[in-house]
């Protein structure tokens, strides 16, 4: 685990499982159905059970970068947090909606009064969003987001695998290099 100090809130960098976090909401990375999928939102859903389907069948869908909550039913998590990540096609566009995900999920938790959030590494799956290049936007929108007024105090990137914590934690260090957040 890698952690770090942002204002008075602690980014974590782990390599773990999504769904068996212990903090008071997940991020989902979700289809703008927010339908039961592949990958974190399958595992997710399955975890959640069917109450979640429900519940998100009923929200309207969710469009490229914005965030939606539901509550977390079977998962150890009281909320979860969906958010529609931007399919990777190399355009200028990318960047910018990849990062209002991360924030539009933020302000949601602020908005809620959440205080502890885990994530995903948001349309690095599927998706086909670079791990270096979204390991980069997530730190910078953490790093911004979370040096403001937020009531946040605990921000968790559960990363799939060791290559995507080695990303991650790159980002982190060339943020810190760059007068970011010392180490914690």
């Amino acid at each position: 685990m890698r952690e770090t100090t942002i204002g008075r809130a602690k980014l974590q960098l782990v390599v773990g499982d999504i769904t068996a976090q212990d903090t008071e909401a997940v991020v989902n990375a979700a289809n703008e159905r927010l339908a039961p999928g592949g990958g974190v939102a399958g595992a997710i859903h399955r975890a959640a059970g069917p109450d979640l389907w429900q519940e998100c069948s009923l929200l309207g869908g969710c469009a490229t970068g914005q965030a939606k909550i539901t509550r977390g039913y079977n998962l150890p998590n009281q909320y979860v947090i969906h958010t529609v990540g931007p399919v990777y096609s190399g355009s200028e566009k990318d960047p910018v909606l990849l990062r209002s995900c991360y924030v539009s999920c933020l302000q949601a938790a602020d908005a809620r009064g959440i205080r502890s959030v885990s994530f995903p590494a948001l349309s690095t799956g599927i998706f086909g969003y670079p791990v270096e290049e979204a390991a980069r936007v997530a730190i910078r929108a953490f790093r911004d987001y979370l040096s403001g007024n937020t009531g946040i105090g605990l921000v968790r990137m559960v990363l799939y695998d060791r290559a995507a914590y080695d990303a991650h934690v790159r980002a982190l260090e060339e943020g810190e290099r760059e007068g970011g957040p010392s180490a914690g």
